[in-house]
């Protein structure tokens, strides 16, 4: 606790106190204690509310926790007003110097009682002058005869809750709608609402005999002083998307309404919120905190401010310009960033692993001490102030007052804090030079010389094997308007990385296709600065865009169309654990927040690319098995799924209601249904419902139940194709329906049922081994899953099913083999993926009467471990097979995340994993035959 005790006074502090506290009322002094000593020593403000309003510190010393009643301000005296409001102010401010420097309250405490004290002050201030503008004048209404209101916004530290003691307000004033007012003297809403905020400035920030209540600064308006008082809220949505610059961003951040239309002046800044967080990540923001900060310092250098702990090096400033500039780059993807107070976005940050927890706490620690020092300097004689004094006496009284012996004893506690920050803020803005440390000048002088000039030479020596037709394709890249029409700042930025990448290509097992996808990416980005600053900014990111690109087409190529994903290479989930159903589910909900179909299948589909490529980028880089790969693909086609449904179902819902009590599902066959999805791949899916033939939907252009679901089934169908700025979900292929093309899209319980008992093939039978409910109503899903078992378990003829299962898989082959010539096709080759498929599935549905185990699993691995359980593999088949599973997976995603088809040469682990599954073939008697 920050004590400073009587004996540890010296002389001239006692004696200034002792002089003090000779100004109060008789009798105050000694009631009032070493606690009112302590409170005096630290403060002459104090002091003087003491001796000019006794009757504020007897309520302290009855009960300091009660707090100071604010004052009615009657319409009648408005002359009284300004003495009101700053005599409340007085008290109150002087509660909190007495619990601040008696140890009743911490920094927050008091942080928050000043916002609460000017939010009152402004709030009952307004409120008194617009009865007396509405008395003369009416109220002003729009077009449509609704009252309109002032919308007064506080920025900067009122604004995120955080106001010093004896600092400015930062106000702009602000209304919703243009109209006029009602009264017998009507006035323009400009003029009106010009005219009641510069009454509350006046009321507030004038100096009169009793001093001020808050200073008001209105500088932060659109247009500065140059600017009207107040502007209606287009004029301010024109004039940010015109006229806004990267401060005014940071302003806004923190912007609340604190008086007036509070309801209307939170839906402006969520219509705002596009100006403030970018959609994407906003690494150029760096770029205006740099130019900021370099305003600040050269004023700090030319007013000798070192001394200044908001301003000078390692101050208060560069704390919240460091946690605002991490929620601006990140802020437009992740709500939790956009908070307006300081230390709880200093914690999002640090559980958003933007800030190393270390980093974190010591920023932390250093912002409530600087904060401290920064009321104990302004509570002394309530000046606005952040200089350390240089008057030895002053000096004393702020020492003693935060706990320390004497001056230096401060300065020992301050400087490290000072120096910590400094170092963090440095660090977040240094141009991140360590990739361009080691290019090659020669690259650099080259690109930096064409499309004119450059020695197409200088790309051979870095290693380019086809180094004329790199120069080529790079000067065509220079030529193109994309480029042509840079800024200078963007084209800075890519004369920067453009020698980092090609300097990284170089090396590439196909260094002209690495290079021709990095252009191909860099054209599309090149339309949104961020982009470009994000990896000119983070060498990270851009090292690994390098290796991404150079070993995978498939997601170059999704990164080009969707550069949204580059935001994937920074994120610090990348590198841990993927998620699991529940957080996958979670993510995917977030597009059921939108209203609009087309917004909610955007989001939806942002969270699939982005997910999808997490996956892509953990199997590329060896940090997860295929198989495993497969599985996540799975559970994010699940999740999607689950939200497609319900959107249909909202949608035909809005058009024609529900059909009460009958629910629905979706099966997924395939890959889907045996949770082992592959890049891009398709969705096999069929659609069940269960509800009575004369059943009819709610709403108010009824349909019978059939016409219903067959709609409904369409409608997920289409969504899930629609192609949006974000891509499109999934392709979906509905021919393993009952009856096939020629069947109904969507079948009820009884008629599925009655097609797997009476007319399904065995071929369909072998679908339905790997056929799970995706998503859909539990009851439902649980009575299909009866159906399923009761048509797979039922008795067969093991030579007459081998025969059949044999035969069909020879036609197959014979159709759909594109092996051959020392080639080998992964999925339809013989001992392929398609191979170990049948055999399981004909294992299940000869011997699942006799295993009911075997009907439990869907995919691949789960199978082959039931198949192992029941007596009809080996251990160390079974073994084999698995491994055989998950070699073929493996090198299938390799060719198709790298766009080459599923046909790959001969190898020794190839031969093995087909050894295996073509002797486990033979030895079940399904070899098929041509």
């Amino acid at each position: 606790m920050d004590l400073v005790t009587p004996e540890g006074e010296d002389g001239a502090l006692r004696a200034h106190v002792d002089r003090l506290l000779a100004r109060l009322q008789p009798g105050l002094a000694e009631r009032g204690g070493e606690p009112l000593r302590r409170v005096v020593s630290a403060s002459d403000f104090a002091a003087e509310v003491f001796a000019r309003q006794p009757q504020a510190l007897e309520a302290l010393l009855d009960d300091p926790s009660a707090p100071i009643a604010p004052p009615r301000l009657d319409p009648e005296a408005p002359d009284a007003w300004p003495g009101q409001l700053r005599a409340y102010r007085r008290a109150a401010s002087a509660r909190l110097i007495w619990r601040d420097l008696n140890g009743l309250d911490e920094v927050a405490d008091t942080l928050a009682g000043s916002t609460r004290l000017a939010e009152t002050c402004l709030q009952f201030g307004l409120a008194a002058l617009e009865a007396g503008l509405v008395a003369r004048h009416g109220v002003v209404r729009d077009g449509g005869g609704a009252p309109v209101g002032l919308v007064v916004f506080a920025l900067g530290k009122l604004g995120g809750g955080e106001l010093n003691f004896s600092s400015d307000v930062d106000l702009v004033y602000a209304y919703p709608e243009a109209g006029e007012s009602d009264g017998p003297r009507p006035l323009a809403a400009d003029d009106y609402f010009a005219r009641l905020g510069r009454a509350l400035a006046k009321l507030l920030d004038e100096q009169t005999a009793d001093g001020f209540c808050h200073r008001v600064d209105l500088r932060l308006r659109p247009f500065g002083n140059a600017g009207r008082v107040a502007l209606s809220f287009a004029a301010m949505e024109q004039y940010f998307q015109r006229e806004g610059r990267d401060w005014e961003r940071y302003a806004w951040q923190k912007a609340r309404p604190v008086a007036g239309d509070i309801d209307a002046g939170e839906r402006f800044l969520v219509a705002l919120r596009p100006f403030v967080y970018r959609r994407y990540l906003d690494y150029g923001a760096l770029s205006g905190l740099r130019e900021m900060k370099a305003a600040i310092s050269a004023e700090v250098a030319r007013k000798d401010l070192a001394d200044d702990i908001k301003r000078g090096p390692g101050g208060i400033r560069e704390i919240e310009f460091l946690v605002q500039a991490l929620q601006l780059i990140r802020g437009g993807r992740e709500a939790a960033l956009r908070g307006r107070s300081l230390l709880p976005m200093l914690d999002a940050l640090r559980a958003a692993r933007q800030i190393e927890p270390e980093a974190a706490g010591d920023l932390a620690e250093a912002y409530l001490f600087l904060r401290r020092v920064e009321n104990r300097l302004q509570m002394l004689r309530d000046a606005q102030t952040h200089v350390l004094p240089s008057d030895p006496l002053d000096r004393l009284r702020i020492a003693g007052g935060l706990g320390h012996a004497d001056w230096e004893a401060l300065l020992a506690a301050l400087e490290p804090r000072r120096e910590r920050v400094a170092a963090e803020f440095d660090a977040l803005l240094a141009h991140r030079d360590e990739s361009r440390a080691a290019v090659s000048g020669d690259l650099a002088g080259y690109w930096r010389a064409l499309p004119d000039g450059g020695d197409a030479g200088v790309l051979a020596a870095a290693g380019f094997g086809d180094q004329g037709e790199v120069d080529a394709a790079l000067r065509d890249f220079v030529r193109s308007p994309s480029v042509r029409d840079l800024s200078d700042a963007a084209r800075a930025r890519l004369d920067r990385v453009m020698p980092v990448m090609l300097q990284a290509s170089a090396p590439a097992d196909r260094p002209l296709q690495a290079m021709r996808r990095l252009l191909a990416l860099l054209h599309n980005i090149l339309r949104r600065a961020s982009y470009l600053a994000l990896l000119d900014e983070q060498p990270a990111a851009l090292a690994r865009l390098i290796d991404l690109v150079t070993r995978s087409a498939f997601l170059a190529e999704r990164v080009a169309a969707h550069p949204l994903l580059l935001d994937e290479l920074l994120d610090a989930r990348v590198d841990g654990p993927m998620p699991g159903r529940g957080q996958i589910d979670v993510a995917c909900a977030a597009a059921l927040q939108r209203d609009d179909i087309e917004g909610a299948l955007f989001t939806l589909n942002e969270t699939r690319q982005a997910l999808s490529f997490r996956i892509a980028l953990a199997t590329l880089d060896g940090r997860m098995a295929a198989v495993d790969s497969a599985h996540q693909l799975a559970l994010l086609a699940d999740g999607v799924l689950a939200i497609v449904v319900a959107l249909a179902e909202r949608e035909m819902r809005a058009a024609h209601g529900v059909v009460v009590d009958a629910p629905f599902a979706a099966i997924g066959y395939g890959s889907l249904g045996g949770a082992e999805l592959g890049v891009g791949s398709d969705l096999d899916l069929v659609f069940l419902y269960d509800a009575p033939a004369d059943a009819l939907s709610d709403g108010p252009r009824p349909l019978e139940a059939q016409r219903w679901f067959a709609r409904f089934a369409q409608k997920i169908v289409l969504l899930l194709g629609t192609i949006t700025g974000a891509g499109r979900l999934y392709e979906v292929d509905v021919r393993l329906r009952p009856d096939g093309g020629s069947g109904l899209l969507v079948s009820t319980l009884a008629a599925y049922g009655e097609y797997q008992r009476e007319r399904a093939w065995t071929w369909e039978h072998q679908a339905l081994v790997r056929a799970r409910c995706a998503t859909g109503d539990a009851g439902l899903c649980a009575a299909f899953e009866r159906v399923r078992a009761a048509a797979l378990a039922r008795p067969r003829d093991w030579p007459a099913l081998a025969a059949d299962v044999a035969g069909m898989r020879a036609r197959m082959r014979a159709e759909l083999d594109r092996g051959g010539g020392g080639l080998f096709d992964l999925k339809q080759g013989e001992g392929g993926l398609v191979d170990l498929e049948f055999l399981l599935q004909a294992l299940v549905l000869g011997h699942a009467a006799q295993h009911p185990g075997l009907l439990e699993p869907r995919s691949t691995r789960g199978l082959v471990a039931a198949c192992r359980d029941a007596g009809l593999l080996e251990a160390a088949t079974a073994e084999a097979l698995a491994a055989a599973h998950a070699e073929l997976v493996a090198q299938g995603l390799a060719q198709t995340l790298d766009r080459r088809a599923r046909i790959v040469p001969r190898s020794e682990a190839l031969d093995t994993a087909r050894t295996a599954i073509t002797g486990a073939l033979r030895a079940a008697g399904l070899h098929p035959t041509p």
